[in-house]
């Protein structure tokens, strides 16, 4: 079963983009880590973009980095992060699950056994934050092996001629970085949008997603009419930051939000 395909299929059988939720797995506890994937779930979210927590999060903004920070504070470790991933299966057999990471927890595993036991648990894909394509193929190698779907960042600095060679790597989706710099909270969208998009398109004919800074419908709506799927990370996590002191109350106020936002990527005309 290829999910992520499925989901990108019944998001265009809807005149929609495919709605990407992120958040870091296990912020700020394993049990409302839970409950708060299970929320976006039940709540237009198409694809679980689940960040992996790490020390060292050199991509990732302030809220992200923070997100990180509580995660391991409550006891995350790459076994947990399995084991909510088997959980969210169990329930959700047909959400695409992607993993958000960085090649140092991969590596220090054993790239084949890492990726082993991703997809054991129900990951569909890995985004490896740091990890170019020109230094993937034991990445892309253990991927092919248990059928675990790759996905490569282009970013409006990418020359074309580096386009060919990300594509190639790629055989989930295509992630466009629609900012320079780190994840975060922006208050206007990135110009430009559709012709990156179209740009990458000649090389690919792969989905193609976009995030960094996208924060709400609008945003949301705006870059649905260009891509195939848009990704919401920070505005999210900062439900849970902002909850931290009433936990209960993360999911559903995060099943509110989501729900408001998927509602954005439905195309127009």
């Amino acid at each position: 079963m290829d999910r992520i395909a499925n989901a990108f299929a019944r998001a265009r059988a809807a005149n929609r983009a495919a709605f990407v939720a992120y958040l870091c797995a296990g912020d700020p506890d394993f049990d409302t880590s839970l409950a708060a994937c299970r929320a976006l779930l039940q709540n237009g979210t198409d694809i679980l973009e689940l960040g992996v927590p790490f020390s060292d999060p050199l991509a990732d903004g302030l809220t992200n980095q923070l997100a990180a920070q509580r995660a391991l504070a409550g006891g995350m470790t790459s076994a947990r992060v399995f084991e909510l991933v088997r959980r969210l299966r169990a329930e959700f057999p047909e959400a695409p699950i992607v993993f958000y990471t960085y090649y140092n927890l991969v590596f220090s595993n054993g790239v084949a056994a890492y990726v082993r036991a991703a997809h054991e648990a129900g990951v569909d894909g890995m985004l490896t934050l740091d990890l170019p394509p020109e230094e993937a193929g034991e990445v892309e190698a253990a991927c092919t092996t248990y059928g675990v779907k790759t996905v490569f960042i282009v970013a409006p600095t990418t020359p074309d001629a580096r386009l060919p060679k990300i594509a190639d790597a790629a055989t989930g989706f295509i992630y466009y970085v629609s900012r320079e710099g780190v994840t975060g909270v922006r208050a206007e969208v990135a110009g430009g949008i559709g012709e990156a998009v179209a740009r990458i398109k000649a090389h690919t004919a792969l989905p193609v997603v976009v995030g960094f800074g996208l924060s709400t419908r609008a945003h949301v709506a705006a870059v649905a009419a260009h891509a195939d799927g848009v990704v919401v990370g920070s505005a999210l996590v900062n439900v849970i930051r902002d909850h931290l002191a009433y936990r209960v109350a993360i999911a559903p106020r995060l099943a509110v939000v989501a729900a408001d936002l998927a509602a954005g990527a439905v195309k127009m005309g």
